[in-house]
């Protein structure tokens, strides 16, 4: 599976948000599993939205066709995009699915991993974060994903805001002297969405 990550700088939130309710047109899409999003927790006026396709191939294909007409519901109504896309790699809990009806936050995770240590990130994620987020009450379901240059993105959904709270409160610092996530990582950004139930297609 695909993974599309796309973060804006919006200028406009209710043109934006206008514009987001058209791309339920992907729902024609061959290839097209899923998208949704919502706003940043942090930064006000940033957007992210993430999209789940079979592979590249109808990745690319919607990408030469349809995307610039759908794209126009938008323009003017953001200052910065950044897209990035993503090979699924592994579940956080079993059997990840692109459904986002049930979640009320979304936590994202860009880890640029040092070259050298890609098999041992990749194997702490594994035997440490997957089990430690699958056992966490709230967390509905999430993945590992791999980009380019040694980035890794960990995606996941939450019920609620306060399950998640209480994860990062309990167990974040622990689990990352037990994976020895220092070592395998350059840097880690992320950010907490609040989803917004209309741009879930």
């Amino acid at each position: 599976m695909l993974v599309k990550w796309i973060r804006c700088g919006v200028l406009d939130r209710d043109g934006f948000d206008r514009g987001q309710r058209t791309w339920v047109a992907l729902r024609e899409r061959p290839g097209f599993h899923g998208q949704a999003g919502g706003w940043s927790r942090s930064q006000p006026g940033v957007a992210h939205l993430f999209g789940f396709w079979d592979g590249q191939q109808s990745y690319d294909a919607f990408m030469a066709g349809p995307h610039a007409e759908l794209a126009a519901a938008q323009a003017g109504t953001y200052e910065m995009l950044a897209a990035r896309t993503f090979t699924h790699r592994l579940d956080v809990k079993v059997g990840f699915e692109p459904r986002f009806t049930d979640a009320d936050l979304l936590r994202v995770a860009l880890c640029k991993v040092r070259p050298e240590r890609v098999d041992h990130f990749t194997q702490m994620q594994e035997r440490v974060w997957n089990p430690a987020m699958a056992g966490s009450p709230g967390m509905l379901r999430g993945l590992f994903a791999e980009g380019s240059d040694s980035d890794f993105l960990v995606l996941s959904a939450w019920d609620s805001a306060t399950e998640h709270g209480k994860y990062r409160e309990g167990a974040v610092t622990r689990l990352s002297e037990r994976a020895d996530l220092d070592a395998d990582v350059l840097s880690v950004a992320g950010d907490i969405v609040d989803v917004v139930p209309g741009w879930t297609v």
